[in-house]
């Protein structure tokens, strides 16, 4: 129907497709929290027995119910998920949602974010660090297809400062040409003074479907990702087409997957007698280590491809980041 409620001369086929393209929209990671939203806002609804009809399209008093009903009991990144979920709903199946910028609804989001349990509020993740990494190196045989590929991977993740899904695939069958990054996707460049970096384009990622570049520069020492893709590159020399950090398995290569990733980090960690560190430390650490490098925070702002300054959460060692801003005079 158009704007006037006539009929269009549009096939079914024409019409699911529609919802079909629009479904691209969303990272495949949100998936399954939008699918645990619908299922929370259905028995929510049950339980006030809202009839069905009441239910879609959501009124603002239904939502901000729904709203207040979680918070205290969930987080409030996790509400406000819950909240996305259900309008992405709406506008996947052609149902008018009405709610954006509503005062009433962003200032529950705020309440239940004040409201979040203790239990619910995440601890500051630990990040790795040269040092720790450096003695994973040594718990590594990189003679090994996967362990080449692990170590290849940990030295890039942290000195590009990107997500650790960034790289890897979700299930050994899931790796997509269009969506997973491949050794074609490297490229070598030079600034003006002749500075090289090694640049990687991935082809989408959770923020940005049309995909963006990360890139790190060869560094000293056995952390170097430079030396550590050499290495990868001689032991499993994975296919140009194929996923970048395949390793040989027998007779074929196998995509690195993020569950096998962390498995063996872990195992590696605990050989050289650390704690195993959440996956997100990788990240939060290569921030970290330019930050001890006199980095500007803009520039690792931009580095890291973070839209907000969500990331002076992660901050960790305040002393030593800002020393070189706080003297008196200021080193050349």
């Amino acid at each position: 129907m158009d704007a006037q409620g006539n009929r269009l001369p549009l096939s079914q086929s024409e019409v699911e497709k529609i919802q079909d393209i629009m479904v691209h929209a969303f990272a495949e990671s949100t998936h399954e929290t939008y699918g645990s939203a619908l299922l929370v806002f259905h028995v929510f609804c049950d339980s006030k027995l809202i009839p069905e009809n009441q239910c879609t399209p959501a009124s603002r008093i239904l939502i901000s119910s729904f709203i207040t009903e979680m918070a205290g009991h969930y987080s409030g990144k996790t509400v406000t998920n819950y909240v996305h979920g259900v309008r992405a709903w709406h506008i996947l199946h052609g149902v008018s949602w009405d709610l954006g910028g509503d005062v009433e609804i962003e200032t529950l989001f705020k309440a239940a974010i004040s409201l979040t349990p203790p239990s619910s509020k995440k601890t500051k993740r630990d990040p790795y660090t040269i040092p720790l990494i450096i003695s994973i190196h040594e718990n590594l045989d990189l003679n090994n297809p996967l362990d080449a590929a692990i170590f290849a991977y940990l030295t890039t993740i942290f000195f590009t400062c990107a997500r650790i899904g960034e790289f890897t695939v979700p299930r050994l069958d899931a790796f997509d040409p269009t969506c997973h990054v491949k050794p074609a996707d490297i490229s070598r460049t030079q600034d003006h003074q002749g500075l090289e970096m090694t640049n990687f384009h991935l082809p989408r990622t959770k923020t940005a479907m049309e995909g963006e570049d990360v890139f790190w520069a060869s560094q000293t020492g056995p952390s170097d990702p430079e030396e550590a893709m050499c290495n990868h590159w001689k032991i499993n020399e994975p296919p140009l087409d194929g996923a970048l950090f395949a390793y040989r398995h027998k007779n074929t290569f196998r995509p690195l997957t993020k569950t096998c990733f962390l498995k063996r980090l872990a195992v590696a960690t605990k050989s050289a007698g650390h704690k195993p560190l959440q996956g997100h430390g990788i990240r939060v650490g290569g921030m970290l280590e330019y930050l001890l490098h006199n980095v500007p925070f803009d520039i690792v702002k931009v580095k890291g491809r973070w839209a907000s300054n969500a990331f002076l959460a992660y901050l960790r060692r305040h002393a030593q980041i800002l020393a070189p801003y706080m003297q008196a005079t200021r080193a050349a």
